[in-house]
């Protein structure tokens, strides 16, 4: 009874908040293709301040343009170091500056971007809600083009209309709405069978291009080590992150609703230092061009963030990297100042230049060869020394056992995550990554044939620097097929791996992971791997051999692989395969796993 009050209280007051709305017209004429940017950055600033507003779109396209664009300096996770990148001004598309209770809704409208932009920023906003958008580039930063003849001594190829290219000195160069190319990273699609590898432009650019008509090159050249057919389709981007798809910064209780981001450039949609957010229905994936791909790395990149992160109903194809990855960043302690005073260092070099601290904030201790916990502390002041160095202050005595070389980690920004009912398919890379200490749940979600692991729990404190434990997650309902193909011979389907080179015995970085109730379509004997990991169950799960797939990647190899575990339960699965699962046991007893299987050590 009590809950069902709830439920009408609820919508009572949902409907009185919708009545107070005050819904505002967006009086930007569509499908002109001149430049809006500047037109609606008025309307956004006009309404900034008024609670409540509804900033309401007509259907119908929408260009925008850098020229025109907001400018403003961002440092952003994982994105870009100080070679790279030098000049962290970002180019924004639409700028949501301090605003409060806002609603963009597009009714369908398609904001088409061009250049190299952030399509939306919010900095320091709370209750915004994006919806029912259509997010495109004129010109991708990604350049495609179908195979049509291969030979060892020459390739034909059809360029996707997109791809703006010239044929200078007998080479073919791609460019774009002022940009060109020097760096070239390939990622070779098999529309076919779904499954994305790593390639080279290398011998492209080393060949001779010749224009046969519209849209249609040959390539004569050296091409006897390349592997690719007729059908598939190649994709090449520089390598630098120099802006993102869109941002969400230090904001709070963030909804996105029916977005479709036919393409981003940079990483996809970053949230750093931001709390509460919900994504429905999002789509990033490149349907409506023939476009093959729809994200330049990351599909959604959250660093730092607290409070719940909710993604339900979405569909992610076509990426050059993770769709999800959430994380965050620890500091290396490169000096002990006094006894309550550190001074900290960003070590990657993609991450840097944002304050990943502040007063009030509780933090671990963290041994960075053993990711072992030190005790934890609270902060009581933070200042940026550079930009690549932070000072804090300690409410305590920083325990004895820290050393230079260890790193604090920020639990304070951790947040809850729940992934439901999505697809991953169409990336070279890993599904999900997942390192938060709070409540997780991965369910009812599929995963087809992901280059890589279709999950990874990790924790480092040497290569990436992403923190940190996990401490409860669930992994339940999902169907995994064909996964792995660019990892073998470690081509796990899901891999707890935390990078503590240094095992500290009975320390555990990782506890409580429940994988239950899945469906797992193998074509190649591993299916999980765990490292330091407590309380890992692995229960009540079908595992199916896939035909016509491709062939197992090695020798028959355990379907379990355990370093240093203790309490783990792999019992009562359903094994329709033409091999022995097995599980093997590395720095650890046969009293660790209670199993059905046969053990090997």
């Amino acid at each position: 009874m009590m809950h069902r009050f709830s439920t009408i209280l609820a919508g009572l007051l949902l409907a009185v908040a919708a009545s107070a709305q005050q819904r505002i017209p967006v009086n930007v004429t569509p499908n002109t293709f001149k430049d809006v940017t500047a037109a609606v950055q008025r309307v956004i600033d006009a309404n900034k301040d008024k609670a409540g507003t509804v900033l309401e779109f007509q259907p119908g396209r929408y260009d925008f343009y850098p020229d025109s664009a907001v400018r403003k300096t961002y440092f952003i996770s994982n994105t870009s170091n100080e070679t790279e990148a030098p000049n962290k001004e970002k180019t924004i598309g639409l700028f949501f500056e301090n605003c409060r209770e806002l609603t963009i809704a597009g009714n369908g409208a398609t904001f088409v971007f061009h250049g190299k932009m952030i399509t939306w920023l919010l900095d320091h906003c709370e209750n915004i809600t994006l919806s029912q958008l259509t997010i495109d580039f004129e010109r991708p930063s990604m350049s495609e083009m179908t195979l049509e003849n291969v030979s060892p001594a020459s390739i034909t190829a059809a360029i996707h209309p997109d791809s703006r290219f010239v044929i200078i000195n007998q080479r073919l160069e791609w460019y774009g709405e002022k940009w060109g190319m020097k760096q070239f990273h390939a990622i070779l699609a098999d529309t076919i069978k779904g499954v994305n590898t790593y390639s080279s432009w290398d011998p492209f650019y080393k060949s001779k291009a010749t224009l046969l008509s519209p849209g249609i090159v040959r390539f004569d050249g050296d091409f006897s080590g390349f592997k690719g057919k007729p059908g598939d389709i190649l994709t090449v981007r520089d390598g630098i992150r120099d802006q993102v798809g869109a941002f969400i910064h230090h904001s709070k209780d963030i909804h996105l609703q029916d977005i479709n981001m036919r393409y981003m450039h940079g990483l996809g949609i970053v949230a750093q230092f931001s709390e509460n957010l919900y994504y429905q229905h999002i789509q990033v994936t490149p349907e409506g061009r023939g476009r093959a791909m729809a994200s330049f790395a990351d599909g959604m990149h959250f660093s730092g963030c607290k409070g719940l992160i909710e993604i339900t109903g979405s569909h992610f194809k076509g990426l050059h990297d993770d769709p999800i990855n959430v994380h965050g960043t620890h500091l290396q302690v490169t000096e002990r100042v006094s006894p309550k005073v550190l001074k900290l260092k960003f070590m990657h070099h993609q991450t840097y230049g944002f304050a990943a601290f502040f007063a009030g904030d509780s933090v671990a201790f963290i041994r960075s060869a053993a990711l072992q916990g030190l005790g934890n502390g609270r902060i009581t002041a933070a200042r940026m020394l550079s930009e690549r160095e932070m000072e804090v202050t300690l409410s305590e005595n920083v325990p004895a056992a820290v050393q230079v070389g260890d790193c604090l980690e920020n639990i304070t920004w951790t947040p809850s995550l729940t992934i439901r009912n999505c697809r991953f398919e169409g990336t070279n890379t890993r599904g999900l990554l997942v390192t938060t200490r709070k409540k997780v749940i991965i369910a009812d979600n599929i995963f087809y044939r992901t280059g890589m692991h279709a999950i990874l729990i990790a924790d480092d404190a040497s290569s990436w620097y992403e923190s940190g434990p996990v401490e409860d997650v669930t992994i339940t309902g999902n169907t995994f097929e064909g996964v792995g193909y660019n990892s073998a011979p470690g081509n796990f389907v899901i891999a707890i791996a935390p990078e503590n080179h240094t095992l500290v015995k009975g320390y555990m970085v990782h506890r409580n992971i429940r994988i239950e109730n899945n469906i797992f379509r193998i074509y190649d004997y591993p299916i999980l791997t765990a490292r330091s990991t407590s309380n890992l169950i692995f229960s009540h799960n079908q595992v199916t051999w896939m035909q016509d797939y491709m062939a197992p990647q090695g020798n028959i190899r355990a379907a379990f692989s355990l370093t240093a575990c203790e309490k783990v339960k792999i019992k009562e699965n359903e094994f329709k395969v033409p091999f022995q699962p097995e599980v093997q046991l590395t720095s650890m007893l046969p009293a660790a796993v209670v199993t059905d299987l046969r053990v090997k050590k």
